[in-house]
This record gives C-alpha cells, structure tokens and sequence, in this order.
C-alpha cells in the first residue's frame, strides 16, 4: 500500500517536472516520496 503511494506519488512528480507544472514547488513531493520511503524503512512492518 505504502508503495502505491510512493509510485503514485513519484509519477506525479515526474509529470509535473516534464510538463513544468508547479515550478520549483514540484521538487516538494520528490522530498515527500522520499521522506514516506525512509519513515517506512525505519519504522519496519509492524
């Protein structure tokens, strides 16, 4: 599910970087995916 989210996340980065939507306020949900993808490896399965 977390993983989802990330994708999700990670494509809508990536279309609004190549379509240039959003300028550099974009970048925020590379850093969001990141921070998901980390909170998750830290936090384990539980």
């Amino acid at each position: 599910m977390i993983y989802t989210i990330i994708l999700i996340i990670l494509a809508i980065w990536l279309a609004g970087f190549v379509l240039e939507i959003a300028g550099g306020l974009i970048h925020l949900l590379l850093i969001l995916a990141i921070a998901v993808f980390i909170f998750n490896r830290l936090s384990g399965r539980k």
